[in-house]
């Protein structure tokens, strides 16, 4: 154990934060458990509108999982009904454990851990998943594992692919987007987030202006999936301007408000154009679709690329190890993903995507972070006191917040250039 802290004896922050990475890997392999009897952990997430359970061990192997979107329900509405998602949970969640169970055709008895998202998401919905978490930990005497939904968003590509310690994660969805340097299981380095709206409420505002849903091909999909599908349509991407976010702030954040006002603006003038009236769509929706996209990719990578340059410039990523994880709802989105690929190609990194079904809210992202906890010894809750005292947040950060020190390094702008048909090939 002497030769495990030795990164203790150096001064230097980054030399410091490398060999903590190399004794958590350390750690976690001694903590590991064999192949022949693999660590079993239920993970429950009710963060937002999906009742998703899931068991996975410690090989990575996906035992079984039960999933119960309730889009169907919120997608006529245009929006979710925090009330309504909460009354669905309640309506669900045992029919989803049970199917869970049943899939992978174990019993409760034989889970080791019962890992639970308890922030950031919608607090009605949340604490559906801890009470009902909290009870099978009391019937029986199961340990919990707290999850940070964003960072079990963060890790879930560690499931299927090898990825060390450091790397940089891109997460975006209808919740959040952020960019975040993951040093550990559970350390994270906030380098910029959203200041107001996620292009995953952008798309699906967007998608319910255009009236998308009254196109039969895209009346039970999401709004993001809706604009991806009209997008690859498109005969004339440039159709529409749009304005390229922030371009003046030399910061790693996001805003994708102002790209919903400007949707708004060519729809309400396309409309006024060709006497657009009730249910009738405008000619040129696929174009628009194509346009938005296009200027959400522009915006998403300059602020990356000025992460990129900032973890280079600072040391905080190994040369040999530059990684990009995205993840999240919009992480599925196929033209923005390649993209990313090659803006990566551009920078040398290699881009690892999260695999699409589970890039959206799931059971199986919550089970494999309380996989990564439990093999790492942390965070794991066996005291029923202090099982008892566990609560939700509604909002909390990935982590560290360093959205101003990347600021202060004053990076300059990047302009990444790209042509919407090289999204195709």
């Amino acid at each position: 154990m002497t030769q495990v802290y030795k990164f203790i004896r150096f001064s230097n922050k980054f030399v410091k934060q490398h060999y903590y990475n190399q004794c958590s890997n350390i750690v976690t392999k001694l903590n590991f458990s064999s192949k022949n009897n693999p660590a079993i952990i239920l993970g429950i997430e009710t963060s937002c509108d999906d009742t998703g359970m899931a068991i996975v061990d410690s090989n990575g192997k996906i035992l079984g999982e039960a999933l119960n979107s309730q889009l169907h329900v919120h997608l006529p509405e245009g929006g979710i009904d925090p009330a309504v998602a909460r009354d669905l949970h309640l309506q669900n969640i045992e029919s989803v454990y049970q199917e869970c169970l049943k899939s992978a055709n174990i019993d409760i008895n034989n889970v080791d851990a019962i890992a639970i998202t308890l922030e950031p998401g919608l607090p009605l919905s949340l604490v559906v998943g801890k009470n009902f978490s909290l009870k099978l930990s009391s019937k029986y005497n199961k340990p919990i594992i707290p999850v940070h939904h964003m960072q079990a968003h963060a890790l879930t590509a560690r499931l299927n692919e090898k990825v060390n310690f450091p790397f940089l994660v891109l997460l975006m969805s209808g919740g959040h987007c952020s960019i975040v340097l993951a040093q550990s299981v559970n350390q994270f380095k906030l380098l910029g987030e959203t200041i107001d709206a996620t292009p995953g409420q952008c798309f699906d505002k967007v998608a319910r202006r255009l009236k998308l849903i009254n196109i039969f091909e895209y009346s039970n999909i999401s709004g993001g999936k809706a604009i991806e599908l009209a997008a690859m349509k498109a005969d004339n991407p440039d159709q529409f301007h749009f304005p390229t976010p922030l371009v003046h702030f030399r910061n790693c954040n996001f805003s994708f408000s102002c790209l919903t006002s400007s949707s708004t603006y060519h729809i309400d003038k396309e409309e006024d154009k060709y006497n657009i009236i009730l249910d009738e769509i405008i000619p040129g929706v696929n174009n628009l679709c194509a346009g938005l996209i296009m200027a959400t990719i522009k915006h998403i990578c300059t602020r990356l690329e000025r992460a990129m340059q900032f973890v280079e410039n600072e040391k905080l990523i190994p040369e040999n190890n530059k990684i990009l994880i995205i993840s999240g709802g919009v992480a599925s989105n196929n033209l923005i993903a390649k993209a990313l690929d090659i803006l990566c190609l551009e920078r040398g990194f290699k881009l690892i995507r999260t695999p699409p079904n589970l890039c959206t809210d799931n059971g199986v992202m919550i089970a494999w972070n309380g996989i990564e906890k439990y093999m790492a010894n942390i965070e794991i809750i066996r005291n029923r006191d202090e099982i008892n005292k566990l609560d939700i947040k509604g909002k909390s950060l990935i982590g560290e917040d360093w959205c101003d020190i990347v600021k202060s390094k004053n990076i300059e702008r990047y302009r990444f250039k790209i042509k919407f048909n090289n999204l195709l090939s």
